[in-house]
């Protein structure tokens, strides 16, 4: 037993390295950018140009970080779903669910969305004015994050 032990943590301490020196990204050309990505950036950023797909892979997570033209930065998980929206001007609205939308125009109305991205189990909304706001998953609103 004891030298079972011993054997479970050198081969734990042996693999660590291997582990953790698993990050690994690679710029994507147009041709093998993923169906869902192109879709969704031609859906919804109609107006902007996919400048660069970077598909990361670090440990066990994978992600695709899109740079679009215009300040604009995507990111995607391993199953290609939008996680992140990264902007320095109004979002559009086809991308914030409605009721996080009607939220923000009636209590910040001077102000737009510019980032969004989803942390956790909850989503999370970028504001103009560098002000964050927390929303559950259903869209109600929980609380300003500073």
């Amino acid at each position: 037993m004891k030298y079972t032990k011993q054997w479970i943590f050198a081969l734990a301490i042996a693999g660590l390295p291997i582990l953790s020196g698993c990050e690994k990204e690679t710029v994507l050309s147009d041709s093998k950018v993923p169906e869902e990505i192109a879709t969704y950036t031609s859906t919804h950023f109609t107006t902007h140009k996919i400048l660069q797909v970077v598909k990361d892979i670090d440990g066990f997570t994978k992600t695709y970080d899109v740079v679009l033209d215009g300040g604009v930065n995507l990111e995607f998980n391993r199953k290609k779903e939008i996680i992140e929206i990264d902007g320095n001007a109004k979002l559009p609205d086809s991308v914030i669910p409605e009721k996080i939308r009607t939220y923000v125009a009636a209590n910040y109305p001077s102000n737009v969305i510019t980032d969004w991205q989803l942390e956790g189990k909850n989503q999370q909304v970028g504001l103009d004015s560098d002000l964050d706001l927390e929303f559950s998953m259903n869209g109600d609103f929980l609380r300003i994050d500073n």
